[in-house]
């Protein structure tokens, strides 16, 4: 890659000259980080359900590099092509999720996935970066054109998206979601006095949630007041992390992975705690870290407001859902159901992150000035961002 002069003007130098390469790096960084405990901690879940001891392994060495192509290719487009790409997968993702709803298959009292050819797809996991770049183009639309509806817009959307995730349910999912819209509803202009409604409407959802749906109340109740053999999972993480100190027991010596019924995927954190040790677990905090801040620092350089209100949203719902897990795992928040990003066994998911990246990567790359991206005359007629 080094090979390419600053004067080529082809597509590939282009994009090599102007792509965060660091981000790059550290995403590509913690999928491999990712592929390596997937191999430790997967053949012990597998071989205790009866499957294949390289079942899991196989199937995300498969997903890998086609999330490597998915990133990559999302990274080659422009704000325009971005924008275009979110509005296709959204629209695909709320039909899957429509289907999910009628013809999903129920696992562990969930409907989140479809069956198609072998292969569980999670419709509502590419939802989550597709949402965040239509509900900024709505946001900015209306920014920049009273008359475009777009606060309208993005709040009947938010409204479909989350009413498919709680008939899942997937109060989690939800979480993030609305999260996620909520801030870039919030860097959009959004009233301080709706910003206290909003946050009032969230409060009313957890309380909402916690009586309405057994399975929150019972992760709640056993996280304030754990008892007898409660909270199996969280204390058995918790103990791998001490096994594991400083150093870690060594690859392939961890035991968590033998009695935990997730530790491929929801605790994946504590095989790396127990078999890498701190050292390693922290290295893998950095690396989120890192990625959000640096995502950030480079996207605050930009004067685009759109790309300001879609690369906050794709980096908000990351760091969140790089914090769930971890929190989870270590005991700060009830346990939640919810991958580590690229680190976690899972094909949809997997998939939907690198296109979020992906996304993001192509938002930040450096231009040398704006484009007519929005489809909106009031860009040009009004001077940019107001």
């Amino acid at each position: 890659m080094n090979s390419f002069a600053r004067t080529d003007t082809s597509l590939l130098s282009r994009w090599w000259w102007t792509i965060d390469r660091l981000t790059l790096l550290a995403v590509v960084s913690l999928a491999a980080l990712g592929a390596i405990l997937v191999l430790a901690a997967s053949p012990a879940v597998a071989q205790r359900i009866g499957l294949e001891n390289f079942y899991f392994v196989n199937r995300q060495f498969f997903f890998l590099p086609v999330a490597l192509v998915v990133m990559l290719g999302t990274s080659l487009l422009s704000p325009r092509g971005v924008r275009r790409l979110a509005v296709v997968v959204f629209a695909g993702a709320l039909l899957g999720m429509f289907a999910v709803v009628v013809f999903g298959v129920e696992t562990k009292g969930a409907t989140r996935w479809l069956d198609i050819a072998g292969f569980s797809l999670q419709p509502s996991e590419f939802i989550k970066p597709s949402f965040a770049v239509v509900g900024a183009w709505m946001f900015s639309a209306q920014k920049l054109d009273q008359d475009v509806p777009g606060y309208a817009i993005a709040v009947f959307l938010f409204v479909v998206v989350v009413a498919l995730l709680m008939l899942q349910p997937d109060f989690g999912m939800s979480i993030v979601v609305a999260c996620v819209w909520a801030v870039q509803f919030f860097i959009a202009g959004l009233p301080l006095a709706l910003v206290g409604a909003v946050a009032l409407l969230f409060i009313l959802g957890g309380v909402g949630a916690y009586l309405g749906f057994a399975h929150v109340r019972t992760r709640i109740d056993q996280f304030f007041d754990p008892v007898g053999g409660q909270g199996y999972q969280v204390q058995k993480s918790l103990d791998a992390f001490e096994n594991g100190g400083l150093f870690g027991r060594g690859p392939g010596e961890g035991r968590v992975k033998e009695v935990l019924p997730d530790a491929h995927t929801d605790f994946i954190l504590a095989v790396a705690g127990e078999e890498f040790g701190l050292i390693v677990t922290l290295l893998i905090v950095v690396l989120f870290a890192f990625i959000v801040l640096r995502g950030f620092s480079r996207v605050f350089k930009g004067s685009d407001f759109f790309v300001l209100v879609a690369v906050t949203g794709l980096l908000t719902q990351f760091a969140l859902q790089a914090i769930i897990n971890i929190a989870s795992t270590t005991n700060l928040i009830p346990p939640k159901g919810m991958t580590l990003p690229f680190i976690s066994y899972g094909g949809s998911s997997t998939l939907a992150l690198a296109l979020g990246m992906g996304m993001v990567l192509a938002l930040t790359r450096l231009r040398a000035g704006s484009e007519d991206h929005y489809g909106f005359r009031a860009l040009h007629a009004r001077g940019g961002r107001r």
